[in-house]
């Protein structure tokens, strides 16, 4: 299948379907951009490298949906908790590693994933909290992953996974922020009606009034140079 992609402010967003890009990607790095990540990138060309070089880059938040609708590209926004959740279900029986969030919060969810998907084949659990990467990608490479769900927040998980692809050139990676501790059952998801409009951000900060400096200013900046784009083209 080859790639559809769509231009935002300089990256490549592909424009699969949430089922096209389940069957597209058999290997590599799938990034889950959001407006933040997007922000890091313009000023770490490193981070940005690591996009450009992913082989499967969706659009995961609600402002990168936004921000594709005012350059007149109709691309439905992929949650990344639900992409990860049916990668499990793709790769179910085949070995699966799980890297970050606290020990009790990834003990947690694996477990609660196995009641839901008992072929799953979880070879390689490991919590966030460890300070030698060099030591874990050795393990992780030890335990041969078909998948690996690497939750330690961006751009730690990119980087991370970055490194790892090197190891695992036929493994599937995706780095999923806080899906563990939904998975776990600690925090709990916002409400079906907040996901089909995509306003899952808003219920999250109304649960977290912390969250609100990671997306004010960003989110309305982001549209606004988005819409400079769209005028000039740059």
């Amino acid at each position: 299948m080859e790639r559809k992609r769509v231009k935002l402010q300089g990256f490549e967003i592909d424009s699969f379907t949430l089922e096209e890009a389940l069957v597209y990607i058999e290997k590599g790095q799938v990034v889950t951009i959001n407006p933040e990540m997007i922000q890091n990138a313009s000023k770490n060309k490193d981070f940005a490298t690591i996009i450009n070089n992913a082989e499967l880059v969706i659009p995961d938040g609600i402002g990168i949906e936004i921000g594709l609708k005012i350059l007149g590209n109709n691309v439905k926004r992929i949650a990344g908790i639900e992409f990860g959740r049916k990668l499990i279900d793709k790769y179910a029986g085949y070995p699966t590693a799980f890297i970050g969030a606290k020990p009790e919060i990834i003990t947690k969810a694996v477990e609660n994933l196995k009641k839901e998907v008992p072929a799953l084949n979880a070879v390689y659990v490991q919590d966030g909290y460890f300070k030698n990467d060099d030591a874990i990608l050795n393990s992780l490479k030890d335990s041969n992953p078909k998948l690996a769900l690497i939750a330690l927040g961006s751009p730690k998980q990119e980087l991370f996974i970055s490194k790892a692809k090197q190891l695992l050139p036929e493994t599937v990676f995706i780095g999923l922020g806080g899906s563990f501790d939904v998975w776990s059952g600690v925090v709990e998801r916002a409400p079906e009606i907040y996901q089909k409009m995509g306003l899952e951000w808003l219920y999250r900060t109304i649960k977290e009034p912390k969250r609100l400096k990671r997306i004010f200013p960003t989110l309305p900046l982001f549209v606004l140079k988005v819409l400079k784009e769209r005028v000039t083209g740059v």
